[in-house]
């Protein structure tokens, strides 16, 4: 496939192990997700759990990082807390992205009407702020963790879905899709074979930020109240119920803020690493 990006090369050239930012990342990432998966072995309490004696009680002791305003564990709340933060955004950007890709797809290849319709729709779709956005679609389907799911993908469906059209539109008429064509390959071989296997890495890279926004829109959802309903320990509603009391305890909303910030710079470098190690473009000088 002559002409084609050699992302492959890129992946073997060992470029991305080279950026310590971008392995200090992936670090913390692996960290969060061995804590959001091993959060019901690892939590020191039961996050649920309230003991009005230990209310507001301070860092230390049987509460390393306190407790809220229930005497729940503040600790393993933001260690369940991490999963639903991770579950909401890998399941929202991946309803974006496998929605994104196919019409994305369609437009880019096709183009003519086709593009135009789709397109259209993807610009109605970004016109509108994204918090409002995703407010008005959970405000209509009702609030709860699925539901944001759901609000968020929608959200994420134009940007993934202008990508793919714009590497779809500069790959098929490339010669190594004019040579696939000219041996017979079908529309649909064509956008699965040699369309979308060279724009795979780029997505990869920007799935990868998307799911950093995706974290920050859930916790706003939840901050608001349109996220996963009490008691689930949400990041986003720890912080919205931690807020009442920043002057006498202020480790309530503290320690899930930073849980949010930690996270969504890990991802953010993380994604901007695995961009700039597969876009051929930085080997050229």
């Amino acid at each position: 496939m002559a002409g084609a990006p050699d992302v492959a090369a890129a992946a073997r050239s060992g470029r991305w192990t080279r950026d310590p930012v971008a392995v200090a990342s992936l670090a913390v990432v692996a960290l969060v997700v061995v804590v959001a998966v091993g959060a019901p072995y690892l939590a020191p309490h039961d996050p649920y759990l309230q003991s009005l004696p230990d209310r507001r009680a301070a860092p230390g002791g049987r509460f390393p990082l306190g407790a809220d305003e229930f005497g729940r564990d503040v600790l393993s709340r933001v260690m369940y807390g991490a999963g639903l933060a991770l579950r909401t955004a890998l399941v929202s950007t991946g309803i974006g992205l496998a929605s994104g890709t196919l019409l994305g797809l369609l437009a880019g290849f096709f183009g003519g009407w086709l593009d135009d319709v789709i397109m259209r729709a993807m610009d109605v779709l970004l016109a509108f702020p994204y918090l409002l956005l995703a407010i008005a679609i959970v405000s209509a389907l009702g609030p709860g963790e699925v539901t944001t799911q759901i609000a968020i993908g929608f959200w994420a469906l134009p940007s993934f879905a202008r990508m793919v059209r714009g590497a779809a539109l500069s790959l098929r008429e490339r010669e190594f899709v004019e040579a696939a064509r000219a041996q017979g390959a079908g529309a649909i071989r064509l956008m699965a074979r040699h369309v979308l296997p060279h724009a795979a890495w780029p997505l990869v890279a920007f799935a990868t930020l998307f799911v950093a926004r995706a974290i920050l829109v859930e916790a706003a959802l939840s901050f608001l109240g349109l996220g996963a309903q009490p008691p689930a320990a949400s990041w986003g509603s720890m912080v919205a119920s931690g807020r009442d009391y920043l002057r006498i305890a202020p480790h309530i909303a503290l320690a899930p803020g930073a849980a949010i910030a930690v996270t969504v710079l890990a991802f953010n470098l993380l994604g901007d690493g695995l961009r700039l190690a597969f876009d051929p473009r930085q080997g050229q000088v």
